[in-house]
């Protein structure tokens, strides 16, 4: 059996579901979660972001779930590696979250990481620090994409 490509959804392509620039793509990448062509993964992070969101995209993170979302933790290991992020300088305590979705998702060693954060996660310098961090750590590099990279439309 053919082994699934678990993808770390940030809470940004959630939401991104219900915003005119993105919907296309997010809504694409729900859809391939829907029909089992890739497994969502989501952290304990995004369950609490997507708490303060509206309900709309409140509903679209429980259908994700639905869909057999690999709901991980927030690690004492993830925090470690998030730390090491903010003291490197690719991130400031501010974005600390930011840290935290790449930290997890490395650790969880999913196959990558979709977002629609462009300055602080989809961005071409921190990606390469970021795996610079991870490497010097002992982990694996993280691919880092925008939904738009991923949904193929010609299928």
């Amino acid at each position: 059996m053919k082994r699934l490509i678990r993808v770390y959804v940030d809470t940004s392509v959630i939401g991104g579901c219900l915003d005119t620039e993105f919907q296309k793509w997010s809504r694409q990448l729900m859809s391939e979660f829907r029909i089992g062509t890739l497994c969502p993964v989501v952290s304990m992070l995004t369950q609490q972001e997507i708490a303060r969101s509206p309900e709309e995209v409140q509903d679209i993170y429980t259908e994700l779930l639905d869909n057999d979302a690999e709901l991980v933790d927030i690690s004492e290991e993830a925090i470690k590696l998030a730390d090491n992020y903010l003291a490197h300088n690719i991130l400031t305590p501010n974005y600390r979250n930011d840290a935290i979705h790449i930290a997890v998702a490395t650790i969880s060693k999913v196959d990558m990481l979709v977002s629609w954060n462009f300055q602080h996660i989809v961005h071409y310098d921190k990606i390469r620090l970021f795996n610079a961090v991870n490497l010097e750590m002992g982990y694996k590099p993280i691919e880092i994409y925008s939904p738009r990279e991923v949904i193929n439309y010609e299928r």
